[in-house]
C-alpha cells in the first residue's frame, strides 16, 4: 500500500477489480509522488496521463479526498517531516529540498498541514543520534 492508501494490484484473481477512476487516481498519485519536488501543474499532470484536467481533478478528489494540489503539498510535507526529524538541514534547506521556493510559503503550508511550524515539529520529533 502506498502513502495515500492505494494498493498496487498484481492482477491476480484475488485482487478486487478497480474502476477506471480508481486507476486514474492511482496513476495521478504515483505521478505526484514521483514529481513532488517540482512546481505543481494540473495541466502538465493531466497531459502526462492523457486526460482532461477537470476530469482528473474530479476523479482524484473522489477517490483520495484530496485535490491534486493539496496532495502535492501533503507529499512535500511528509518528506519534510522525515528530513526535519532526521537531518541537520536548516528549516529553509528542508523546504528547498522538498521543492518549496520560499521559506515563508514552506512554513505556511507545513503549519496548515501539520498544525505546527517546521521548527516546532523538529523539536518534538527529532531523532537522537545517541543510543
Amino acid at each position: 500500500m502506498n502513502r495515500n492508501g492505494f494498493q498496487h494490484g498484481d492482477g491476480s484473481a484475488a485482487a478486487p477489480k478497480r474502476t477506471g477512476g480508481e486507476l486514474m487516481a492511482q496513476a495521478a498519485s504515483d505521478y505526484i509522488e514521483k514529481h513532488y519536488k517540482e512546481k505543481f501543474s494540473l495541466q502538465a499532470m493531466a497531459s502526462e496521463l492523457f486526460v482532461n484536467g477537470s476530469y482528473l481533478l474530479r476523479v482524484f478528489k473522489k477517490y483520495t479526498g484530496f485535490t491534486p494540489l493539496a496532495y502535492h503539498n501533503h507529499m512535500r510535507c511528509e518528506h519534510a517531516k522525515e528530513l526535519l526529524a532526521a537531518s541537520d538541514l536548516s528549516v529553509s534547506g528542508v523546504g528547498k529540498s522538498v521543492g518549496f521556493v520560499s521559506p515563508a510559503h514552506f512554513s505556511h503550508v507545513f503549519r496548515k498541514e501539520t498544525g505546527c511550524t517546521p521548527t516546532e515539529y523538529r523539536l518534538r520529533f527529532r531523532k537522537s543520534s545517541e543510543p
